[in-house]
């Protein structure tokens, strides 16, 4: 699923457990605003999936009025097989 890009939303991908979202300089944050956008879901969708998370979100935040909408979720590559102890 690849929806258009829409310059007044971002994509961010978001950890479905801890509801954080993924930074630019790879931390996660609870503040969407912080949030990196990927611009397109099909982009942020191909990242999320190799993440060391377990399942995510794809969500669109629309900073104008704070609103987030699930589009899509997944499964990351998971702590253990991204070979953390």
């Amino acid at each position: 699923m690849n929806l258009v890009a829409c310059p007044l939303m971002n994509t961010l991908i978001e950890d479905a457990m801890t509801l954080e979202y993924l930074t630019s300089n790879n931390q996660w944050t609870k503040n969407a605003t912080a949030g990196k956008d990927f611009g397109a879901t099909a982009t942020a969708l191909a990242v999320a999936e190799l993440e060391p998370i377990g399942k995510f979100n794809i969500v669109g935040y629309f900073p104008v009025t704070k609103q987030l909408v699930n589009m899509f979720h997944g499964r990351g590559k998971g702590l253990s097989e991204a070979g953390a102890v």
